[in-house]
């Protein structure tokens, strides 16, 4: 076998083992042959661009446009997941992303569309952006849909713009995480959530009143909802004054705060779950591995993103967009942070 021969083998068994396919497809691919699907041959040339070869002539074409990501600072484990699987998909397709993150003090969600609109992007992904927060103007995306710009939007809700919406279920997020924590005898559940602006604060602060009335009545329920930070600091600080109010378990808006609320339980010399229960949202990265494994509910990822993908790929191809919110089942995790009621202290 000549040098050149033996080069090009390793290149090919490089390239394969990147893109997760048979030498063969590789090689169908760089030769241009038929019979390869084009979310395979997609990935065979990004494999190659991600290793720094050379696409050859025959393989080269330019990328079917950009798309804007607009996601909140990558600091919460669960924004990366999403930014990963949006960006994956759109590579797929030819597709090259453009990612923004917010940070503080950083570009306003306005200054990005603004600079995406100047790059020319054939659409904008919006992830737990402005659409989420009841308080902001939506009047952007009005302008935007006016314009004919291609978007799709996750986790939050704008019933005055018409454009899809892809959400984890948060009422049935609430019900599955107190329905396990009364299975284990817990009466005095509390709910730690962020702001009470944000959209799947509210839909979670009202599945559980509306889940919680029965038991402790409607004035205790409200009691019971802790609006914070979707930080470990805010969990933290939502479950002192939980603690304080009696709860025996928590149920937290983001597996962040849930941390928070296992580290302020352990300050106070309590162990988790002997003593207190705590359910986390989102089964971020890592999070089965804390101390304890936390049990969680978890947003569906992949299908979600995926989901939005396609829908915005089809308007950037002229297919009316569906208007309306599309809700995706959560899945419960049970894992170490949660047990049976502790004995009540007489």
């Amino acid at each position: 076998m000549t040098q050149q021969h033996a080069e090009q083998a390793v290149r090919l068994a490089d390239i394969a083992e990147r893109a997760g396919v048979s030498e063969a497809t590789v090689s169908r691919v760089l030769n241009g042959k038929a019979g390869v699907a084009a979310a395979t041959r997609q990935a065979v040339l990004t494999a190659m661009d991600l290793l720094g070869y050379e696409r050859p002539a025959r393989a080269r074409q330019r990328s079917a446009g950009l798309i804007g990501l607009i996601i909140p600072e990558l600091d919460n484990p669960i924004f990366p997941a999403f930014a990963q699987v949006i960006e994956r998909t759109l590579a797929m397709h030819g597709y090259t992303s453009v990612l923004c993150t917010h940070t503080p003090g950083g570009a306003s969600e306005d200054e990005f569309v603004e600079a995406l609109t100047g790059r020319g992007v054939a659409g904008i992904v919006f992830v737990s952006g402005a659409h989420s927060d009841t308080t902001a103007s939506h009047d952007r995306y009005v302008r935007l849909v006016e314009r004919g710009m291609p978007m799709v939007f996750l986790n939050g809700y704008a019933p005055g713009v018409r454009a899809p919406f892809f959400s984890t279920d948060d009422g049935a997020a609430v019900e599955l995480a107190i329905g396990h924590l009364r299975e284990l005898g817990h009466e005095r559940i509390g709910l730690a959530v962020g702001p009470d602006r944000f959209v799947p604060a509210q839909r979670k602060a009202a599945a559980f009143r509306r889940l919680m009335e029965p038991v402790v009545g409607a004035e205790e329920a409200d009691r019971l909802v802790v609006h914070s930070l979707f930080s470990v600091e805010g969990g933290h600080s939502a479950g002192w004054a939980l603690l304080e109010r009696g709860c025996t378990a928590v149920v937290c808006g983001s597996d962040l705060m849930a941390l928070g609320a296992i580290r302020v339980a352990r300050r106070r010399g309590l162990a988790v779950p002997r003593d207190f229960s705590v359910v986390g949202f989102d089964d971020s990265l890592l999070i089965a591995f804390t101390d304890p494994p936390l049990t969680t509910i978890r947003q569906p990822v992949p299908a979600m993103a995926t989901a939005a993908v396609r829908t915005l790929l089809e308007e950037t191809r002229g297919v009316a967009p569906p208007s309306g919110e599309y809700l995706f089942a959560p899945e419960l995790l049970v894992r170490g942070s949660t047990a049976a009621r502790p004995p009540a202290r007489g």
